[in-house]
């Protein structure tokens, strides 16, 4: 059971790089995949490093849809299927972000261990 709070993770990580790579990222592309690997660390800084990689991810995609939605604009075309499809992909990618705050995910983590920050 476990196991289904890494799928909207790795989802997230994949369409990350496929991004990356779409866009000739290889950086970005291989950035990804490290991230997924690190998911098997086990450590909490793992986690964290993971968790803040997706917090940017969902800023890119977010200039992103900024980006194409001005390219649609310009084209004089509808973007609505384009900003449905990705408000679909940052709230995904927001929200697996977000499971590394869940119970489980801190447990498997050694998360709950870590002083709270002032």
């Amino acid at each position: 059971m476990q196991a289904l709070f890494f799928v909207p993770i790795v989802l997230s990580l994949v369409v990350l790089g496929a991004h990356f790579l779409r866009y000739g990222n290889e950086v970005g592309v291989i950035g990804s995949a490290i991230l997924i690997g690190l998911l098997f660390v086990g450590r909490p800084w793992a986690a964290r490093l993971v968790q803040v990689a997706l917090a940017a991810g969902t800023l890119e995609w977010l200039h992103t849809l900024y980006v194409l939605m001005q390219v649609r604009a310009a084209q004089g075309v509808s973007a609505t299927r384009l900003a449905v499809i990705l408000a679909a992909v940052i709230a995904v990618t927001a929200g697996s972000a977000l499971i590394f705050q869940t119970k489980t995910m801190k447990k498997i983590y050694g998360l709950e261990m870590m002083p709270p920050s002032t």
